[in-house]
């Protein structure tokens, strides 16, 4: 069975491949089970920090839906490990923790985005299918929390040192896609807005992805933000 919305995780003829981590074995079932139904392949489940490192790298899931809370090695500790390992595994966090700390932590590990175990089952298949397709998905209030932080840090930029090379130059669609990205839109928003196809919106994220040495779409909303390329876009959303 493949994934109804298949557009959105970017693969048509095959289902997202997902992992399962978390300490608690039933909820790990439930969330488990509740992918497969939605048609999602789940590749692995584990219960504690160096079990998940050690299956993700066995299994290399698209996905990877993390709890925070975890024995042997914490959740962040497990993204870090694992988006070391594999840049190209998308890390969801689904936590009972809503608190600022452990979401920016999160974030700054590499995780793509962060939902609360309060989501109903609906909002859990549609973030994973949008964590699939490279979009940062996070719970309602969060995502502005995470902006801010990056904002203040891009208070100054960071300046380039004696002898570094040049930033990479980006074409005028890849710029025009970037600003876009760091105001926080959709894959599928971005392509309506600029009347091109959703496959084109994630071609032109790739390639930027890759002129930049940046590994996830959270890298590359920071790197928009320290530049200012957001702002750019304020009288025109």
């Amino acid at each position: 069975m493949t994934v109804g919305t298949a557009e959105d995780s970017g693969a048509a003829d095959a289902p997202v491949s997902v992992m399962v981590v978390d300490d608690h074995p039933m909820w790990r079932e439930a969330v488990a089970r509740d992918l497969a139904e939605a048609g999602f392949k789940v590749v692995a489940t584990a219960g504690d920090g160096p079990e998940a490192i050690r299956r993700a790298r066995a299994a290399r899931p698209q996905v990877l839906v993390l709890d925070l809370n975890l024995p042997g090695a914490s959740g962040v500790q497990v993204c870090k490990d694992v988006v070391a390992g594999d840049p190209a595994v998308r890390v969801l966090v689904l936590s009972a923790s809503g608190e600022h700390a452990d979401v920016l932590e999160a974030v700054k590990s590499g995780a793509t985005g962060y939902l609360l175990k309060s989501a109903g089952r609906d909002e859990l298949v549609d973030a994973v299918r949008r964590t699939a397709g490279g979009d940062p998905v996070f719970t309602p209030g969060l995502a502005g929390l995470v902006l801010g932080e990056y904002r203040r840090l891009a208070t100054v930029p960071p300046q380039a040192a004696a002898g570094e090379p040049a930033a990479p130059q980006l074409t005028e669609r890849e710029t025009e896609v970037l600003r876009l990205v760091a105001k926080g839109l959709s894959y599928k928003q971005i392509a309506q807005r600029l009347v091109i196809s959703h496959r084109t919106v994630q071609n032109h994220v790739q390639n930027t992805l890759g002129k930049l040495q940046l590994h996830n779409r959270v890298e590359l909303v920071r790197y928009a933000i320290e530049r200012g390329l957001d702002s750019d876009l304020d009288g025109d959303m």
